[in-house]
């Protein structure tokens, strides 16, 4: 984006843009968005879009790490409870499924390998930091680097998100249906990211980390 000093109503055009370029980019992807469209939709006249953004790309970055930056802000990693992080990652793509949307697109346009955020150095660095402290903590599998427990959690928490290719969830859904695809999520994400077992602690049958104070455990019905 290019700087200088903005007026109040020209930050008023410029949240109408990028709510504008938000819709298309995640309707049309980058190749398939129109700067006619989004000047229309957002009341901005194209040349004041240039203003702000010197191209397509460059707005579509400025939406994209915006999203970005509003996850972080309103999902922070707790590394202590991955289960609860995943299920408020669920929650927030019903609220903002656009992101998902976004990052697929830039997926497929622009980096179809390697690290999808590269344009954001060091943008997971405090998620990274605080899944190494629960490791260190024995609370999350010390056999698995940071980045790639990150990877794992996100992507599971993505079951059910616009890119998922057998359900899409969407809040228009029975809150019973939320509640099941909540509680399955913290289970699977729990049992894939605590520490295994000692060699003691498995013969025993006892559980360590099941049993801890606050960790999520699965409920059982008895019958009988």
């Amino acid at each position: 984006m290019r700087t200088g000093q903005i007026t109040s109503a020209g930050e008023a055009s410029r949240r109408r843009l990028l709510d504008a370029a938000t819709v298309e980019f995640a309707t049309y992807g980058i190749a398939g968005a129109r700067i006619d469209r989004i000047s229309a939709d957002a009341n901005v006249n194209k040349a004041q879009i240039y203003k702000y953004y010197r191209s397509k790309d460059e707005l579509f970055d400025a939406v994209f790490a915006e999203h970005l930056d509003m996850i972080v802000e309103t999902v922070p990693v707790t590394g202590d409870d991955l289960p609860g992080y995943a299920v408020r990652l669920y929650d927030s793509y019903l609220v903002r499924p656009e992101l998902v949307r976004l990052a697929t697109w830039a997926r497929l346009e622009r980096t179809p390998t390697g690290d999808l955020y590269h344009f954001m150095p060091g943008h997971d660095a405090e998620k990274l930091r605080s899944i190494a402290d629960a490791q260190a903590k024995g609370l999350v599998s010390p056999g698995i680097p940071a980045a790639e427990v990150l990877a794992l959690v996100t992507a599971m928490s993505m079951t059910w998100s616009p890119a998922s290719p057998m359900h899409t969830a969407h809040k228009g859904e029975p809150e019973a249906a939320h509640e099941a695809r909540r509680e399955a999520l913290a289970r699977a994400v729990q049992r894939a990211s605590r520490p295994t077992p000692s060699h003691t602690e498995a013969s025993s049958g006892h559980d360590s980390v099941a049993h801890r104070p606050g960790v999520l455990r699965p409920s059982v019905t008895r019958h009988g």
